[in-house]
């Protein structure tokens, strides 16, 4: 046998394998699915794709004198460096099939557009050039007498939108099925420990499994639920301790509909445990619950050893907290000097941070709007509005390879042993400042809402560039 043998002159070295280059997605290729760490690894080539790509104007059915919105926007546009804007897109959101997209703004309406429609204005065959100004008419716009602050899609009737006001105590319902300005249903608060100081509502969120519950934060320290298949008046209430100091501008369910989690002025996050909490308390008083626990924001960062050293810590304004749709135990909260971090609520840590630029240095003195951002479906992206008409894509991915991580390790390499391309956030430079985000469901669209109360469009056009922040 051994004349059929090569001369060991002539064997390969098998040294000499350990420098050529592994082909990176054999394990993907081969067994026909990709792991996360594989997907966050080429989660830039999505965040860099991303542009905006379309701008459509506030457009109303019955003409401008009918518009409060129109009309507010002749406002002088020098005191919104000072004073703040006084008109703009207050919340953007998504029916739960992506067909619908709703918007309503500060000065009042209510306007329901069809994403395809929006979509294929920029992207079909009939589209012009890149950033344009589109006229995409609502299906359905009503002008109110209020200030709109909040919108939410009944997830169970996606003919149903909820709004709220920071001016009303009161829910109003609206049906798009309808011809007709006037909610279909008003929902109001009945007795209460606060009765004599009832505010209006900050934010709306209902329970995805029962179509007749739901939820909306107040401006006096409260929760309210309402159950719909009983009366028009709220059946259950939740408060903090200080109650007089908090007013609460976002609220948020888990996905199991159990714990709500409120955040507001005073820079704490609340949690009530919405089947009861201590077994004795329902006994007590089974119209409340029990705050369950509280995170104060400035506490849990000072806890950040590099960013207490970098940073002076100060308890500052939570506009908005989302969980994580791809990694329920992500919450995400935005403060009012524009940072973003992701409390782990499994362990009740931060695990993310970002510290933009102070607002000052663009030139804007008090920070007045309520910004609300929004998750992208998937990879754990956070779509965040800044100050100086752009919007950053947050790396916020659940583990140290991501750049927002407090223990961020720029050294992992990749699964195949090469070495790992560092991940960046991503600024993207738009032609309007932006209030509110809120993303298709399905294709990663962000639709974000303007100070000029108008609608952008900001998606993947597969020309993006690799700059990062």
């Amino acid at each position: 046998m051994e004349q059929f043998l090569l001369p060991s002159s002539l064997q390969p070295n098998p040294s000499a394998y350990k420098d050529q280059i592994r082909w990176t997605r054999c394990i993907a290729e081969l067994e026909g699915r990709l792991s996360p760490k594989f997907r966050h690894q080429n989660s830039h080539l999505l965040v860099n794709s991303y542009s905006q790509t379309g701008t459509f104007a506030h457009i109303s059915d019955d003409g401008e004198a009918n518009c409060r919105t129109t009309l507010d926007s002749y406002t002088n546009s020098e005191l919104r460096t000072y004073f703040g804007p006084s008109q703009g897109v207050t919340a953007v959101e998504f029916d739960a099939k992506g067909i619908y997209v709703a918007s309503v703004t500060k000065s009042g309406c209510l306007s329901v557009h069809d994403f395809e429609t929006l979509y294929c204005t920029i992207h079909g065959p009939s589209s012009s050039t890149a950033k344009c100004k589109g006229t995409g008419k609502p299906l359905v716009h009503i002008s109110t007498s209020m200030a709109l602050n909040a919108v939410k899609w009944n997830p169970s009737n996606q003919d149903e939108v909820a709004c709220a006001s920071r001016q009303r105590d009161k829910i109003f319902l609206f049906d798009i099925s309808y011809v007709s300005a006037e909610p279909i249903e008003v929902l109001e608060i009945g007795r209460s420990r606060f009765s004599d100081i009832q505010e209006g509502f900050s934010d709306i969120v209902f329970l995805s499994e029962d179509k007749s519950r739901l939820l909306a934060s107040s401006l006096n320290g409260g929760i309210h639920m309402w159950d719909r298949r009983v009366s028009t008046t709220h059946c259950l209430e939740q408060f903090t301790k200080s109650s007089s100091e908090c007013q609460f501008n976002s609220l948020e369910l888990d996905r199991e509909n159990r714990v709500v989690f409120g955040a507001g002025r005073n820079g704490v996050i609340y949690a009530w445990d919405l089947r009861g909490g201590r077994s004795s308390f329902a006994f007590q008083s089974p119209n409340e619950v029990p705050v369950l626990t509280s995170l104060k924001v400035s506490s849990m960062l000072e806890k950040i050893k590099d960013l207490k050293e970098q940073s002076n810590i100060v308890s500052r304004e939570i506009h908005s907290i989302k969980f994580d749709p791809s990694c329920p135990h992500q919450l995400a909260f935005h403060l009012d000097d524009g940072w973003s971090g992701v409390i782990n609520v499994n362990d009740l840590s931060v695990t993310h941070v970002h510290c933009p630029p102070p607002n000052w240095l663009d030139g804007i003195i008090t920070c007045t709007i309520i910004r609300r951002p929004a998750w992208l479906p998937t990879f754990s992206v956070y779509a965040v509005s800044s100050s100086s008409k752009a919007i950053y894509l947050l790396d916020f991915y659940p583990d140290k390879t991501s750049p927002s991580h407090i223990n961020f390790n720029d050294e992992i390499e990749t699964i195949s042993g090469g070495k790992r391309r560092l991940l960046q956030n991503k600024l993207i430079s738009l032609s309007e400042d932006v209030i509110c985000c809120a993303v298709h469901p399905f294709n990663g669209t962000i639709v974000a809402g303007t100070e000029e109360s108008s609608l952008m469009l900001v998606s993947q056009t597969g020309t993006g560039g690799e700059d990062g922040e």
